[in-house]
């Protein structure tokens, strides 16, 4: 019963002590302890294990339970402490939290004596500030009235007196009281319901009309649109009443300016109507020139009678402009078909010089408000194109190469006058881009006469392949074009003389460039009549001469040079053209004909050296290499080559130094022409024997000597060759090695030779294999169980490499291409 007891007592004290995990960890923040006790999961076994892992330890369990009994008096001794000291806590709080209630209601009754005595205060100083507060306001209310009464007083008198003056045509006068009496009637608004203040309002209103279309009536006098004679000099009177114009409504001032602007001009349009000779464009210095003399005669005469801040001969100057854009465009439209260039490019140069003239003169601040937008000024421009004024000098400009890449100068600000009167040519200035159609088109002739009467370039050995002087030429001349017409205008225009250098560009590649370049009779991608005569006949495949490998190398540089001046040219012009035409600049077309160009070039040099060496490979697939009974120096052919290459390449180099990544690109497409071949040619070695294929074997050895000696053959300075280049002639001439190691090697065991073919050749296909074995000269009988075994040795290939395996079986590799070929040659020999 009383176990029974013990063990409800210890589940339900368990039942009470398991505490929630955010009190356990709260109290491990409060009380860190690293004692097992003191953890929420404590394992009482695990504990004992602890203490006593093995039987030996037991030998202490007396000491070690009377350490824990320590530890549970010295626990119990503390809690008795704490429960007794929390006996009397209950009471202390109790009393204390009476005696903060008494506190609290104290201090609540001192707060609320305290808002009393302010209430009572407050009070108080009302009562005294109150009458205080009423002779404020009276004050207030008395020099209001007494300064309302003065501006009436003000105001009534004021207008009396602007009345009178009025009828007196007193503008100077006038013009200083009107501007007091708008600023004293201004602080009437609030009254304008009494009858009294807006009959003066009225008056007032009377008054400035009254003005108004007296002053005008005065300039109508003075100035009369009809009347042909001028007074001799400004009048007093007429200062005075631009005076008070500016004080009136704007458009009386509007209405002055345009009168006398119009009155002004009125001889201008007599002078030089349509039907006047002077009124042509070969005449239009005397339109430039009479205004000039008007605003002089303006500045003597009227300098004083208008206001400076009215800009009056400026305002003329713009009109005039605005007249004679629009006089011009209408003469222009009725006499288009008499328009020449010449005569065009004078009088939009007298028009420019004109407009410049009056960006020195004037500020333009008037063009604000005027049907003419700083838009028309050309975009701002790092082009250095900008340092040529578009003079007659520029007929004789440099024609050195650099000339787009002259330093720059800095750029002046922009005109606000800019097409403000040379805007109205644009619409002609087709006439212009048809003249440099038929100039550009001329230029192109000429330099095709030129090419031919002079003939191809000197040999040049020491600076490289010249450039032909004619694109610097060209390029001069498309820089003339450029700055002349984004002169006249950076919209539609210079689209259409872009189209023109495009046009152009194309021809020079084609006439001047592609149509130069020496014609070959044979290629490595066809064959002629002819060819097949001479090889029938054993003579040796014709070779470019010095002077045509001089000639490619030129063409090449001069492509270089047109290529990257095109680019240049096409970043020039969407400097110059407006932003919105920017997309409508493309020359990729045009680069990419002259990339055409150097492609061609490089290809011809390779197909030259490349059918030079031909004739050596023949002759070392004719050789009968069963019967070479030792091992010498290298052959003839290899002679041969080498002889080519060094009769070639120097020449190619020293022309190509200028353009050099191109002469890396002419020994890259060699290596990748020649080494196939000579594989190709090497499989046709058969049969041989093995003293045979150590001769080839340093052969092939000594000609991967010279091509990785190629870039620097006949060089008195030795470069290292580029690694692309070395990396294509150490892979193709290491695959000729292993080749002929294959064929050195014994064949049998079979399954020896079989591994050693698959380690020397990481490409190994049967296709080779079976070349490898007619080259040893196996029968197909011993062939067949070779290629058998190959077939079951080969690692199989990797997920997806089926399918590319097929393509590759339809896509004829070039051994099989050029099998095609010898085959199409000795059938058409035959028929012949």
């Amino acid at each position: 019963m009383m176990e029974e007891e013990e063990l409800e007592f210890v589940e339900e004290l368990e039942a009470v002590l398991q505490l929630t995990p955010e009190v356990q960890l709260a109290i491990e923040q409060v009380f860190p302890s690293q004692d097992p006790l003191d953890r929420a999961d404590f394992n009482a076994v695990e504990y004992i294990n602890t203490l006593f892992p093995t039987e030996q330890s037991l030998a202490n369990i007396d000491e070690v339970v009377n350490k824990i009994r320590l530890k549970i008096r010295r626990l119990d001794d503390n809690i008795r402490t704490v429960v007794r000291g929390q006996t009397n806590v209950g009471q202390d709080g109790r009393q204390a939290l009476e005696e903060a209630q008494k506190a609290i209601q104290q201090l609540f009754g001192k707060i609320k004596d305290i808002k009393d005595k302010a209430e009572k205060s407050e009070q108080m100083v009302k009562e005294i500030t109150r009458d205080i507060k009423q002779l404020d306001h009276a004050k207030r209310h008395l020099t209001t009235s007494i300064t309302t009464l003065n501006h009436l007083h003000m105001l009534a008198g004021g207008v009396d007196s602007l009345e009178a003056m009025t009828r007196r045509r007193q503008y100077g006068e006038v013009a200083n009281l009107l501007q007091g009496v708008m600023n004293v009637l201004e602080h009437f608004h609030k009254y304008m319901g009494i009858p009294q203040i807006r009959q003066l309002s009225e008056r007032v209103k009377a008054a400035q009309t009254e003005l108004g279309q007296q002053i005008l009536a005065d300039f109508e006098e003075a100035f009369p649109s009809q009347g042909t004679k001028r007074p001799g000099g400004p009048s007093n009177v007429l200062r005075d009443a631009c005076l008070v114009a500016n004080i009136l409504d704007p458009r009386i001032k509007q209405e002055i300016i345009k009168k006398f602007i119009k009155q002004h001009l009125s001889e201008y349009l007599v002078l030089f109507q349509e039907n006047q000779d002077v009124a042509w464009l070969d005449k239009i210095d005397r339109r430039y020139a009479w205004i000039k003399r008007q605003l002089v005669d303006y500045e003597e005469k009227y300098g004083r009678m208008f206001p400076r801040e009215w800009c009056m001969a400026e305002r003329i100057a713009v009109e005039f402009c605005h007249v004679t854009r629009t006089e011009l465009a209408k003469i222009m439209r009725t006499r288009a078909k008499e328009i020449e260039v010449k005569l065009l490019l004078f009088a939009i140069q007298r028009t420019t010089n004109f407009e410049g003239f009056l960006a020195k003169r004037f500020s333009g601040c008037t063009l604000t408000d005027g049907t003419l937008k700083k838009l028309e000024s050309p975009p701002p421009s790092t082009n250095p194109f900008l340092e040529d004024e578009p003079t007659p000098e520029m007929e004789e400009l440099a024609t050195e190469k650099g000339d787009l890449d002259q330093p720059k100068k800095p750029k002046a600000p922009d005109n606000p006058f800019h097409g403000i009167v040379s805007k109205c040519f644009e619409p002609h200035l087709y006439v212009y881009i048809e003249s440099q159609d038929k100039n550009l088109g001329e230029l192109i002739d000429r330099f095709v006469a030129d090419f031919k009467a002079q003939g191809p370039p000197k040999p040049n050995t020491d600076e490289g392949g010249a450039v032909l002087p004619s694109c610097a030429d060209l390029f001069v001349y498309y820089k003339k074009c450029m700055v002349q017409c984004s002169q006249l205008s950076t919209g539609e225009p210079m689209i259409a003389l872009t189209t023109i250098f495009q046009k152009y560009l194309r021809e020079y590649a084609w006439k001047i460039l592609s149509g130069n370049l020496p014609k070959t009779t044979t290629s490595s991608g066809g064959l002629t009549i002819s060819s097949l005569l001479k090889e029938k006949e054993g003579s040796e495949v014709a070779k470019f001469t010095l002077e045509e490998l001089c000639l490619i190398c030129s063409i090449l540089s001069t492509a270089e040079y047109c290529l990257a001046t095109t680019q240049q040219l096409e970043e020039k012009l969407k400097e110059k053209v407006d932003v919105s035409l920017i997309e409508r600049i493309n020359l990729t077309g045009e680069m990419d004909t002259f990339s055409t160009v150097i492609s061609s070039s490089i290809q011809l040099l390779v197909q030259d050296l490349d059918a030079a060496c031909d004739p050596a490979l023949t002759a070392m697939s004719k050789m009968q290499w069963q019967n070479v009974e030792h091992v010498g120096d290298q052959s003839p052919y290899v002679t041969s080559v080498i002889l080519h290459i060094k009769q070639n390449v120097p020449i190619i180099r020293d022309n190509l130094a200028s353009t050099r990544k191109y002469f890396t690109q002419f020994c890259i497409k060699f290596a990748n022409s020649f080494i196939p071949k000579f594989i190709t040619h090497l499989f046709k070695c058969k049969p041989i024997s093995m003293v045979g294929a150590e001769q080839l074997l340093l052969d092939t050895h000594s000609l991967k000597m010279v091509l990785l000696d190629l870039p620097s053959i006949g060089s008195q300075v030795v470069r290292k060759a580029p690694a692309s280049y070395t990396k294509i002639v150490v892979k193709g001439m290491t695959r000729a090695e292993m080749i002929l190691k294959v064929v050195m090697a014994p064949h049998e065991p079979l399954v020896v030779f079989v591994d050693n073919y698959i380690k020397l050749l990481t490409d190994c296909n049967t296709e080779t294999f079976q070349k490898i074995l007619d080259m040893k000269g196996l029968k197909r009988s011993e062939q067949s169980s070779m290629l058998e075994l190959l077939r079951q040795r080969l690692p199989a290939p990797p997920s997806g490499a089926e399918s590319s395996g097929s393509l590759s079986l339809m896509a004829p590799t070039p051994e099989q291409e050029s099998s095609r070929i010898r085959k199409l040659e000795k059938l058409i020999k035959k028929r012949l």
